[in-house]
């Protein structure tokens, strides 16, 4: 079912959707001459502590400054100013959080699952991600979900883990659901609502847990329509700051949870890798045709890469060539930028590595020192001639 649609009839749906919505002009921010503010999003520490993670904290400390004579010349905890690392995106909503169980650090989901026991992991449940190829280690990732008795997949589309999959279960798009809105990057929550019909045979996600829960005696566990489970996980808002589910179906809501003035009044609540061979960091990035790992149009093939002409090993522009770092190595197109830094090669992530393109596959699993969150953008490699 997943395979059967192309990307054609669905646009079109979507694109008919969008020229109904009114697109509001964007008012001019005010300019600041003195005051900074700086938001770290996760991208920042998705790097070794010997680069990123050091570059958070000297941020940190920069803002923190309190040059004499002035004691509030410094950058935190005044209005229009300040530092922030956040990730807790969803942190206004009611979420219960499963205690007992078994964790295991998101980047190193492959080789911790090869090297589960006592007992082993026997079955894998994937829903809202595409682990193979977003995660670091990204043939790890598949050979361990391969290894499994028993994986499912929840997704809309054929994704790399869900190649891996014994069973693949389909599910609503953005533009389908009935749901709740966390923020990235900002401070609004809201609502989704279906737009659009979702084809036969789809269920939500929330349909897919009562329809499994149903089967193994828990229904009244997690029974209820998607708007009873949208005023439960609103009741934070409401008991704290009388925001309920209509003010979030009336528009976007700035979560009253989260402070305006990080460390306001200044109270704090506190109690060199080897680069031989391999001259260019790996820095797979977002790019306008794709979100994650979901493409809007075919992606290039042999994916490309971008790299200053004088750091392209000799290889002229648009040659084939073998990207490699110490762990992979994959098949590329060479495009020269002089716009890219010498040490630098640029590609696009979120490739498929059931096709060859997934940078990801180049990165080790390893765990950041700031946040957790995955190693991917501290990785060496080279560029050589393809054979």
């Amino acid at each position: 079912m997943l395979a059967s649609s192309t990307r054609r009839p669905w646009s079109a749906s979507v694109m008919a959707v969008a020229h109904e919505i009114e697109v509001l002009p964007t008012p001019p921010l005010p300019v600041k001459k003195k005051s900074r503010v700086v938001t770290l999003v996760m991208s920042m520490v998705q790097s070794f502590h010997s680069t990123f993670g050091h570059a958070v904290w000297i941020h940190i400390v920069l803002h923190g400054a309190q040059p004499p004579p002035d004691p509030k010349s410094g950058n935190l905890g005044v209005p229009g100013a300040g530092v922030s690392f956040y990730f807790r995106r969803r942190a206004a909503f009611w979420a219960p959080v499963a205690t007992g169980a078994r964790s295991i650090p998101e980047p190193l989901l492959g080789p911790e699952l090869l090297r589960s026991c006592d007992p082993p992991v026997r079955a894998v449940w994937v829903t809202a991600g595409n682990p193979v190829a977003m995660l670091p280690g990204s043939a790890t990732v598949a050979k361990a979900l391969r290894s499994r008795e028993f994986v499912v997949v929840v997704d809309t589309w054929l994704s790399d883990t869900a190649r891996c999959a014994h069973l693949v279960l389909p599910t609503t798009t953005l533009l389908e659901s009935d749901d709740l809105l966390g923020s990235y990057g900002h401070h609004w929550i809201g609502v989704s609502r279906p737009a659009v019909e979702r084809p036969a045979g789809v269920r939500s996600d929330l349909e897919i847990v009562q329809g499994l829960a149903a089967r193994l005696g828990l229904a009244d566990t997690v029974a209820g329509t998607a708007r009873q489970w949208k005023r439960r996980m609103v009741e934070p808002l409401r008991g704290q700051a009388g925001v309920t589910l209509e003010d979030l179906e009336a528009g976007p809501v700035r979560n009253p949870l989260a402070p305006r003035v990080l460390f306001e009044g200044r109270v704090f609540p506190t109690p060199t890798r080897d680069t031989d061979g391999f001259p260019l960091v790996l820095m797979a990035l977002s790019h306008h045709t794709s979100q994650g790992s979901q493409w809007a149009a075919e992606p290039p093939d042999p994916p490309e890469v971008f790299v200053h002409p004088g750091s392209a090993a000799g290889l002229g522009d648009g040659a084939e060539a073998v990207l490699e770092s110490a762990v992979a190595s994959i098949r590329v197109v060479v495009r020269h930028d002089g716009r890219v830094h010498p040490e630098v090669l640029l590609a696009r992530k979120g490739g498929s590595l059931f096709r060859g393109h997934c940078a990801n596959a180049l990165v080790p699993p390893a765990l950041t020192d700031a946040g957790g969150g995955g190693v991917l953008y501290d990785e060496r490699v080279r560029l050589r001639p393809a054979a």
